[in-house]
């Protein structure tokens, strides 16, 4: 049995011993077929060097950039060290990162290309470097059958070192000799659209676009074009077109985050603000977009912290400056404001929102005098805003110079506001013109000379001058804002206005409305001033000063219902405490058939502005509709006090002494007005007349 047990014993073990040896065989066998295939799928799924720079050619010509460098850097690996290195130089450049297109071409020259094949390169590599010296001096070597191109960088180079005229000849003649040069088309648009010629730039981008539609450059150029001659969101699907054939284009996503943000379209400036700093890690204006962003949502810590990672290079950048002075003047902390507003104005003197917040900012750190400083020669103009003669006012009251103070108080409360005039020029004729004569291509010393010829009191030679700028430079908008201007200046309001009907056409943003919109008032076409207005808005739907001069020409047009529309959206983007925008409110309800409503904001303006006439007027009118004669007849009078000179106002009061039964005092006022040539209700004053003096 013993013997038995052990044999049976040893018989299992035997058994166990095989199998145990199979199982091993079979793992072993296993490992090795599925090293084998692991080894075969990495050898599949391996980068080809060779495929990937045909892969890059490929999407170079589809335009898009950021593809065709990540195959770059693929073909860079393998054995094709010189050319792979000038694709991604090539791409670098396109991308305008200049530093990173010398590496490459560096080692491409090391890799035994020839130095004479990328001399054109390295220039253009200089130059988005900021190097413009050593591009011009290495594009002049530049020889054979890369000529056209080391001239094409030179051209740039000339445009980067101040002489934009010798640019655009310079590139005129290439594209001349060869009209099929998309490259040299696409830097003449970016070159005259940089000196304000707005239609030779978009003839330009529209050509280097037909050559070549993957021109990434030239669509964001055509884009620029759009948005200076139709507006904001017209120009969108154009930097949106660059973004399709490539995502991370950086020149298109910065101009799309831009534009976006400017038409409110905020998701869009987020999302294209965020690729932006993808594309290019830390870059200052894509940081300074969202920054702008989280301060319009009210999120100022955020703000802050995207200012200081933009660090010492954002000062260098005047928007950068102006919001990190905005923070600090919300923050309340006023002596960080004055030094941001200050930088600002010592750059730009004629920045007058700067100037005003600098002098706002002075005044609340108890630097009276030096508000005063800064604010007095705005205050002086006849054209001066309310808000700054309260300003002003205050910091005399705080100075201890009350009877000054109230001076300006009472300016700041009346809405007559005085002829602007140009701001004086410290340049005299001769000198200007001999300046003009040394430099004509310079728009700013033609603006300077016509100046100073209107200061001379020299009007004809004035509007000859800025008329012979405006002829020779039809596609500029300055050039002729410039004549219209000049006409404006001498009262010819017709001819002004249409020198500004063709700056619109060019270049349609704020100061051209803003002359537009007077030149229609002054001749009496305000359904053309409404109608360029809602244009505007269209594309430009945060423009609210546009807001305001279309609830002007609405007021003045009677269409009461629409002024009301208008003014509600003024009055909800913070306009909840203007004392204008809720007297005009007050009119429009009251004319529309609401008097109630308009009752109610005209409290509210007059508890702001007591002794502003319009506001009063406007309490006087909204009491007299809703059948409180007494109150009604008090206002008025107030207003007439305030403003004798208006003929709303008198137009007002005589209704409501004739309501009154006070009919010989109604009689007197409403001769005198039928007496006034600019008052308009005549119709309605001689149907009173008559019916009172029956």
């Amino acid at each position: 049995m013993l013997r038995r047990r052990r044999r049976r014993s040893t018989g299992t073990r035997s058994r166990v011993r095989v199998v145990s040896r199979r199982v091993v065989a079979v793992l072993l066998l296993a490992a090795l077929v599925l090293g084998g295939l692991v080894m075969l799928a990495r050898r599949a799924s391996a980068p080809d060097p060779a495929r990937a720079y045909a892969d890059g050619i490929a999407a170079l010509k589809r335009g898009n950039y950021s593809a065709a460098r990540n195959h770059a850097l693929v073909a860079v690996t393998g054995s094709e060290q010189a050319r792979s290195n000038v694709l991604l130089g090539q791409v670098d450049l396109l991308m305008e990162n200049g530093a990173a297109a010398e590496a490459a071409f560096s080692r491409a020259v090391s890799a035994g290309m020839p130095a004479g094949q990328v001399r054109h390169l390295f220039a253009e590599a200089y130059l988005l470097q900021g190097d413009a010296d050593r591009a011009l001096a290495t594009a002049g070597r530049v020889a054979g059958a890369f000529a056209a191109d080391g001239q094409r960088v030179r051209a740039r180079a000339l445009a980067a070192n101040g002489d934009p005229a010798a640019a655009s000849a310079l590139l005129t003649a290439i594209t001349r000799a060869n009209p099929r040069d998309s490259k040299a088309l696409g830097d003449l648009a970016r070159l005259r659209m940089d000196a304000g010629d707005v239609l030779g730039a978009e003839a330009a981008a529209r050509a280097a676009l037909t050559i070549d539609p993957s021109n990434l450059s030239a669509i964001v150029t055509a884009g620029q074009v759009i948005r200076s001659r139709y507006g904001l969101v017209a120009a969108l699907p154009w930097f949106a077109r660059a973004l399709e054939a490539d995502a991370y284009y950086y020149p298109a996503l910065i101009e799309y985050a831009a534009t976006a943000g400017d038409a409110g379209r905020y998701a869009i400036m987020l999302d294209a603000s965020r690729k932006a700093l993808a594309a290019r890690p830390g870059n200052v204006p894509a940081l300074y977009l969202q920054a702008v962003l989280a301060a319009r949502a009210g999120k100022r810590d955020l703000a802050r912290a995207m200012l200081s990672k933009i660090g010492d290079a954002g000062v260098e950048v005047p928007g950068v400056v102006m919001l990190a002075g905005l923070l600090a003047y919300a923050d309340g902390a006023y002596e960080q404001a004055v030094v941001s507003f200050r930088e600002i104005v010592g750059r730009q003197p004629m920045n007058l929102v700067a100037r005003r917040l600098l002098g706002a900012s002075l005044l609340r750190s108890g630097d009276v005098r030096g508000a005063l400083d800064i604010l007095r020669p705005m205050a002086l103009r006849a054209d001066a805003d309310s808000y700054t003669l309260m300003l002003v006012a205050r910091a005399f009251e705080a100075n201890g110079e009350r009877d000054w103070a109230a001076r300006y108080l009472d300016r700041a409360s009346r809405p007559t506001i005085g002829e602007p005039a140009p701001f004086a020029s410290d340049t005299g004729v001769a000198a200007a013109a001999a300046a003009v004569a040394r430099e004509p291509e310079d728009p700013a010393l033609a603006v300077t000379y016509v100046r100073s010829l209107l200061e001379e009191g020299d009007p004809g030679a004035a509007v000859r001058a800025a008329e012979a700028v405006a002829n020779v430079s039809p596609g500029a908008a300055d050039a002729q804002l410039l004549a219209g201007d000049a006409r404006a200046a001498t009262n010819q309001w017709a001819a002004a206005m249409e020198r500004y009907r063709l700056a619109a056409d060019l270049r349609f943003d704020g100061p051209v409305l803003l002359r537009l919109s007077e030149a229609t008032a002054r001749t009496g076409r305000l359904r053309d001033g409404a109608a360029a207005l809602t244009l505007y808005l269209s594309q430009n739907p945060q423009a609210l000063p546009a807001y305001r001069l279309l609830a002007n020409l609405q007021v003045a047009s009677g269409e009461w219902e629409s002024a009301a529309a208008t003014l509600e959206t003024l009055r909800g983007a913070g306009a909840q405490r203007d004392a204008f925008v809720l007297a005009q409110l007050a009119r429009a309800h009251t004319e529309a058939g609401d008097p109630r409503t308009g009752l109610s904001f005209a409290r509210r303006a007059y508890a702001l502005l007591p002794m502003n006439p319009g506001v009063a007027d406007a309490y006087g009118w909204a009491l007299y509709e809703t059948g409180d004669l007494e109150g009604a007849g008090q206002l008025l009078a107030k207003a007439v006090a305030l403003a004798p000179d208006a003929p709303e106002v008198r137009w007002h009061q005589a209704q409501v002494l004739a309501e009154a039964g006070d009919k010989a005092a109604a009689q007197r006022l409403l001769r005198q007005l039928l007496g006034d040539a600019r008052f308009s209700q005549r119709a309605a004053a001689q149907a009173l007349l008559r019916a009172i003096s029956g």
